[in-house]
C-alpha cells in the first residue's frame, strides 16, 4: 500500500501499431499525476493488475495544454489544484487550454503559432465503427494517426482521406456530417454498454466499409481542394480482440468515484477493460474513462464480487 495521492489523467495509447497481425501492437496505460507534479504510468496490457482507492470526492482540474510545435506540446498543471467544473477542467485552465481552439480553425478561429504550426501538418479523415454499430467520422493528425483510434476504442475504422492539413480536414469532416449525418463524437458510457453484448466482426466491418464509401463517394465530387481519397483500413490492437468476441460478461457493478478497487485486466479497448474480479469466473467491462480527473492511492486492493452471483447469469 502507498498513501501517495494521484490524480489520474485516464487512459493513453503509446507507440506505434502492430507490426503484424500476430502482434498485439500499442502500449496501453494508466496515466497519473503525482502531488510533485510528474506522471507515472501504469500498464494496462492483458494479465497486468490495476488497485486502487478513491480517496476524494468531485473531480480535480487536469491543468490544460500548451501546443508549442507539430511534434511538441506542454501540459500546464493546474496552479490551484482547483476542482473542475468545465468536465475535467476549472474554469482558468478551459480558457487557457489551446488545444481547444483547433476546432474552430477551419471556421477563421485564432490560434497560437505553436497550434498553428500542428494544425498545417498532415491529417487523415477517418471512418470509426464502435461495439454497437455507431459511426463516426473523425480527424488525426499524421504521428498519432492510429494511436487516436486506438484511444478511441474503435471495433472496426478506415482511413478516407489524407489532408495537406488540419484546416481541410476538418472542412471535410463537417461536410460529412451535414451531408451524409455522421456524427463526430460517440459517448464513453455508450462505447461500454455496447461492448456488453458486440455485434458480430463481420456485421461490424460490413457497417464500417459501408460508411466509408458513402464518404469516399462523397468526396469525389466535392470541390474541397488539398486532400487525396485513401483507401487503407485501421488494425485494430490485439490487445482488444476478447472484448469484441462473444464471451459472457457484465457491467462493473460498483461506482469509479468512491470505494476501492481491484482486478485483472483480460482485454482493453480504448479506455474500456475487461476485468477479472478476484474470487468469481464471471468478467466484467469497466470504463476506466470514470476515473479521469479523480483522486487515488495505488494498493493491493479487491473490488467487491456481487453478493447475489445468480442474478448475473
Amino acid at each position: 500500500m502507498t498513501d501517495t495521492r494521484y490524480l489520474v489523467h485516464g487512459v493513453f495509447w503509446d507507440g506505434p501499431p502492430a507490426a503484424t497481425p500476430t502482434d498485439d501492437g500499442g502500449a496501453p496505460v494508466l496515466r497519473l499525476q503525482s502531488p510533485a507534479g510528474d506522471f507515472r504510468e501504469l500498464s494496462l496490457r492483458p494479465g497486468s493488475r490495476l488497485g486502487l482507492r478513491v480517496v476524494e470526492p468531485g473531480r480535480s482540474c487536469l491543468g490544460h495544454v500548451q501546443v508549442q510545435s507539430a511534434r511538441s506540446r506542454r501540459h500546464i498543471l493546474c496552479h490551484s489544484a482547483a476542482p473542475a467544473v468545465r468536465g475535467k477542467q476549472c474554469e482558468r485552465c478551459f480558457v487557457l487550454d489551446e488545444s481547444r481552439l483547433m476546432h474552430d480553425f477551419h471556421r477563421g478561429g485564432r490560434v497560437t503559432p505553436g497550434l498553428r504550426d500542428y494544425l498545417m501538418q498532415e491529417h487523415w479523415l477517418y471512418v470509426a465503427t464502435f461495439a454497437g454499430g455507431a459511426t463516426k467520422v473523425g480527424t488525426a493528425s499524421g504521428p498519432r494517426k492510429w494511436n487516436r483510434l486506438a484511444e478511441q476504442g474503435a471495433a472496426a475504422a478506415r482511413y478516407v482521406a489524407r489532408a495537406q492539413d488540419g484546416r481541410v480536414v476538418r472542412i471535410l469532416e463537417d461536410l460529412m456530417t451535414a451531408r451524409l449525418g455522421l456524427t463526430q463524437q460517440v459517448r464513453s458510457a455508450a462505447k461500454g454498454e455496447a461492448l456488453l453484448q458486440p455485434l458480430p466482426a463481420e456485421a461490424l466491418d460490413a457497417v464500417n466499409a459501408g460508411a466509408a464509401g458513402d464518404v469516399r463517394a462523397l468526396l469525389a465530387g466535392t470541390a474541397v481542394n488539398g486532400f487525396q481519397t485513401v483507401e487503407e483500413q485501421w488494425l485494430r490492437p490485439g490487445h482488444a480482440d476478447a472484448l469484441f468476441g462473444r464471451s459472457p460478461r457484465h457491467a462493473y457493478p460498483h461506482a469509479l468515484d468512491r470505494g476501492q478497487h481491484g482486478f485483472d485486466v483480460a482485454a482493453i479497448s480504448g479506455a474500456n477493460i475487461l476485468a477479472r474480479l478476484d474470487g468469481t469466473d464471471a468478467r466484467f467491462v469497466v470504463d476506466l474513462s470514470r476515473l479521469a480527473a479523480r483522486t487515488v492511492v495505488l494498493g493491493e486492493y479487491a473490488s467487491e464480487v456481487p453478493a447475489v452471483q445468480e442474478s448475473l447469469f
